[in-house]
């Protein structure tokens, strides 16, 4: 009895062990019917959109790159087109999920290409990526053959490339588009945001992988918007011949570097802009020093030389202390700060002197006497502050232009306070061009506002933008400064210029003679080369020149720099003053400048 009692307590044990993990069962799945009922019913929307959004990859779709323009006359051409190249790459993981054979695809691609079999096979066989390119800027052609074997694992992009049908003309001024798509230097990357336009947006459905499984104008979410087209104030005549003539003068003069601007001084529009060395924008990775790829017009602010006395001159006269015709005795040299300020040998010494004679013979004591009449007689405060005040506030040195250009300099211009350190002898040397940095812009449109009736209009390279929907924007002319000198004060310069460069072709510079049916007139600068440590050398110097040609009025203010040029003489006188004067020839030859009506 005993035995069958155990037996039986037993078994109502293992009914009791079985009932509660019956239970535990039936728990479980309850909770998991309940989960999946909360997962399937009442959180549906919620989990469906979570899974969806899993898989949606967004990416962007490129925007086509503004093109750019210039006049060639009356006409508008492009000089920066794009051009539409594929990258063709590989997904090493999809090529192996679908048995492609990377064999046949390298071969297929050497055929296709060009280029070496292993290059090729290494980077289908590669490892650790799902992105591992064939080559780039492949031609359409190109492309739609490789892609017609229909590899699986294969892919192509396709990407806009910049080209250029007009070489190498304004390279400086236009810049270039990196690798990344980013406008470096000139107006591709003052303008980038303009020209880059607007990317679009792509959904798809993709794989676990990231693949996408569909692509179809459905899952466009935002289509892209082209960019900008931008239409320059260059003329293309005018700016090749430019570039031909600073190419020639380079090699001519054995200079470390030359720049030039030319300016409708009425409206302050750049007709052509050019430095040399230059270089080609199709190529711009090829290009040896990175300083070609400056715009010098704007980015290399130096000390002017004696093309800044056409300004201290307009001051002067424009604050009634001095008038046009107004002799003085010049002693050949002032003491200021201790320091000698004196002029060459052959400007003949102490004697009276007159404003022509002072321009013509580019007498550093004359326009340090000037700077004198400010102050009343000797530089101090009033002088300093007043020059300061024409410098800064009047011709706007010292201020970016905002040029539609990467890198543009503001240049310096001295603070007119007493600083313990010879501000007066500083301020003597700005009235000749030293202690002062001044870009070939900067210069170009002071003077064209010394002899435009007194209007500093901001230099612009702009004419037009047209948006993608067709509107457009004219660049209409602004005025930055409305009187600069008088009218009275701008009607006197342009005599006082022609009698420099009539005094020059006097003294054997033939290349100076013009018709007589044009008004050309300008002034040299022989700048000393500045030390890094202080002072200056005694032997390196920068020949600058400043002036206009026209009819009866100005029409085009010119600017050069030529940097540290290899001539014997002056550097103002035989560097900078013949690449104007090639200039100013090509300006009348080519039918650009309008005669004189009488």
């Amino acid at each position: 009895m005993a035995f069958n009692q155990n037996k039986a307590n037993a078994g109502a044990g293992a009914v009791k062990r079985v009932q509660v993990w019956f239970g535990l069962l039936v728990l479980i799945v309850g909770i998991f019917g309940v989960r999946l009922f909360y997962v399937q019913v009442i959180r549906y929307d919620h989990f469906k959109q979570a899974a969806l959004h899993n898989q949606l990859k967004q990416k962007q779709i490129p925007a086509s790159r503004g093109i750019i323009e210039a006049y060639d006359g009356n006409s508008v051409v492009p000089i920066v087109l794009n051009q539409t190249l594929y990258t063709i790459f590989a997904d090493p993981v999809d090529m192996k999920t679908y048995h492609t054979d990377p064999q046949k695809v390298a071969a297929a691609a050497a055929s296709v290409l060009g280029g070496k079999y292993s290059d090729y096979e290494q980077a289908v066989t590669a490892q650790h990526t799902r992105y591992s390119i064939l080559a780039k800027k492949v031609s359409k052609a190109q492309r739609d053959k490789l892609m017609g074997y229909k590899f699986a694992g294969l892919y192509s992009e396709a990407q806009d490339y910049r080209i250029y049908p007009q070489g190498d003309l304004a390279a400086q001024t236009l810049g270039f588009v990196n690798a990344n798509g980013q406008g470096e230097y000139g107006v591709e990357q003052a303008m980038n945001k303009q020209l880059a336009g607007q990317p679009g947006e792509l959904k798809a459905i993709t794989d676990l992988n990231g693949v996408p499984l569909a692509a179809s104008s459905g899952n466009v979410q935002r289509p892209p918007v082209a960019g900008d087209t931008v239409t320059l104030t260059l003329d293309i005549g005018m700016q090749a011949q430019m570039q031909k003539i600073l190419k020639d003068e380079y090699k001519k003069t054995e200079s470390q570097g030359l720049s030039a601007v030319i300016l409708d001084a009425n409206s302050g529009q750049i007709k052509a802009m050019a430095s040399y060395p230059s270089y080609n924008p199709a190529n711009y990775g090829n290009t040896g020093n990175p300083k070609y790829f400056e715009n010098g017009a704007v980015t290399d602010a130096i000390e002017p030389g004696s093309t800044m006395k056409l300004l201290t001159t307009a001051a002067a006269i424009d604050q009634g202390v001095i008038g046009p015709n107004t002799t003085f005795y010049d002693p050949a040299h002032w003491i200021v700060d201790g320091f000698n300020i004196t002029d060459i040998e052959e400007d003949g010494g102490a004697r009276v002197q007159s404003i022509k004679s002072l321009l013509n013979l580019s007498l550093n004591t004359g326009a340090t006497w000037e700077l004198m009449q400010m102050g009343g007689g000797k530089i101090d405060a009033k002088a300093r502050d007043a020059w300061h005040d024409y410098m800064v506030n009047h011709f706007l040195l010292g201020h970016p232009t905002n040029i539609a250009q990467g890198y543009e300099s503001a240049g310096y211009v001295p603070g007119p306070e007493q600083n313990g350190a010879g501000i007066n002898l500083t301020y003597a040397n700005t009235s000749f061009g030293q202690g002062v940095l001044v870009t070939p812009l900067q210069m170009a449109a002071a003077d064209a506002s010394i002899l435009n009736g007194g209007t500093y209009y901001q230099p612009h390279v702009v004419a037009k933008i047209t948006h993608a929907d067709g509107s457009s924007q004219t660049i209409k002319p602004k005025v930055l400064v409305q009187h600069t000198v008088s009218a009275k004060t701008s009607s006197d310069m342009p005599g006082l210029m022609e009698y420099v460069v009539q005094g020059h072709l006097d003294s054997g510079y033939e290349y100076l003679r013009f018709s007589s049916k044009y008004s050309v007139g300008g002034k040299t600068g022989t700048a000393q080369i500045a030390k890094p440590g202080g002072g200056y050398y005694a032997d390196k110097f920068n020949g600058t020149y400043a002036g206009f040609v026209g009819g009866d009025h100005p029409q085009y203010v010119i600017v050069v720099y030529n940097i540290q040029p290899g001539v014997g003489g002056y550097a103002g006188s035989n560097g900078g003053q013949p690449v104007f004067a090639d200039l100013a020839h090509m300006l009348i030859d080519g039918g650009y400048v309008m005669p004189k009506s009488q």
